[in-house]
């Protein structure tokens, strides 16, 4: 019984991000989606968020986001996404600082 808890409570903390990377994302085109970075890391492993930052009074894309993932996915999607070619754009693709 045991076991199982702390099965569910490791699952919890894994599906709330808890042993996540953020990942920042730039040199967007002012055409990607969200949606479209959830596809394209999700190639990498589970994506639990991705945004795109946006002009607070145009709603525009400011070109870079963040991709929220496993450790390790995140580091699979940064090795093999860095400089590969979205939407007509260059991707950077680097683990975000903390603020």
């Amino acid at each position: 019984m045991k076991k199982l808890l702390l099965a569910g409570a490791v699952a919890a903390l894994l599906s709330t991000g808890a042993f996540a990377d953020n990942l920042v994302v730039s040199n967007l085109s002012y055409e990607t989606t969200e949606e479209d970075l959830k596809d394209v890391f999700g190639q990498y492993g589970q994506v639990y968020s991705a945004r795109i930052i946006t002009d607070r009074v145009t709603g525009r894309s400011k070109g870079f986001g963040f991709v929220e993932m496993p450790d390790g996915a995140a580091q699979e999607a940064i090795n093999a996404l860095h400089g590969e070619e979205l939407n007509g754009r260059n991707l950077t693709v680097q683990e975000a600082r903390p603020r």
